[in-house]
């Protein structure tokens, strides 16, 4: 199957004064649960204290969401923020991205579901409940709906802050249902994320420039989100939800796997 999508970005720093747009074209061709992606000039951005002009592979932790890897995004304000989260100066690193030769796992796909995600954070953050419903909750999202990220240069999918780590860990421990989950998952307004994983991938990117951002500004702007979304998140956790709901206990009892229409 072949989709064509188009793709804008706006000039590079404030400094560029010109009014033009940089649009390319980006074909993505799939195969199985492989997503190619053909065209250049994608724009990401990449928050840090410091000018970053060469990623380093596996300069990451792997305690991330995704573990090792470079982690970019194409919103430019979020990658602010992100270089502020220690109330301290920093700096939104942009790079040009080819992907046309790279694997790409978009998790936000219609073809997975938000336990693959789920299975992927529980894999990599060392933190969760021990000797508990969660536990045993834990270890069954992982049999059932892991994804082995050998085979991807590339991953899109959810950013979990502290805050979306939260609400995933009250899901698994039966406290709120699968549809508040994904509700809660667009309360943040974090977007997606890309994230350059392989050795591979590494050569694909270009480092464009960078702009600072203040932490006066920029760690505000993080607090405010997040305290946004802990908010909007207890206001609907207190809405009841219908009987026909899924909780982490129906899916472990009735042993839903991928592909059940009710994960969609």
């Amino acid at each position: 199957m072949l989709i064509a999508i188009l793709f804008t970005s706006l000039p590079r720093s404030k400094t560029d004064k010109t009014d033009k747009f940089t649009i390319s074209y980006l074909t993505l061709y799939r195969s199985g649960d492989i997503m190619c992606l053909g065209g250049i000039n994608m724009i990401l951005y990449h928050g840090s204290d410091h000018i970053i002009e060469v990623p380093v592979y596996n300069g990451s932790k792997r305690s991330n969401d995704y573990g090792y890897g470079f982690y970019t995004t194409e919103n430019l304000e979020l990658a602010k923020e992100w270089a502020c989260s220690n109330n301290g100066n920093g700096f939104a690193n942009s790079y040009e991205a080819d992907l046309s030769s790279l694997n790409v796992l978009n998790l936000n796909s219609s073809e997975y579901n938000i336990l693959n995600w789920l299975a992927i954070l529980a894999q990599h953050r060392t933190y969760w409940q021990k000797n508990s419903i969660a536990e045993e909750a834990k270890a069954y999202i992982h049999d059932n709906f892991y994804i082995d990220l050998a085979a991807y240069d590339v991953i899109i999918g959810y950013r979990a802050d502290d805050s979306y780590f939260s609400f995933a860990q009250d899901f698994v421990s039966g406290t709120i249902s699968l549809s508040k989950l994904s509700e809660a998952m667009r309360l943040g307004k974090l977007g997606e994320q890309i994230v350059f994983k392989s050795p591979k991938s590494f050569s694909y990117i270009r480092f464009v420039g960078a702009e600072p951002a203040e932490a006066s500004i920029y760690y505000e702007k993080k607090l405010s989100r997040d305290k946004d979304a802990r908010l909007a998140y207890r206001n609907a956790k207190h809405n009841p939800d219908s009987i026909n709901e899924l909780f982490m206990i129906d899916i472990m009892r009735e042993g839903i796997k991928n592909g059940d229409p009710r994960l969609q």
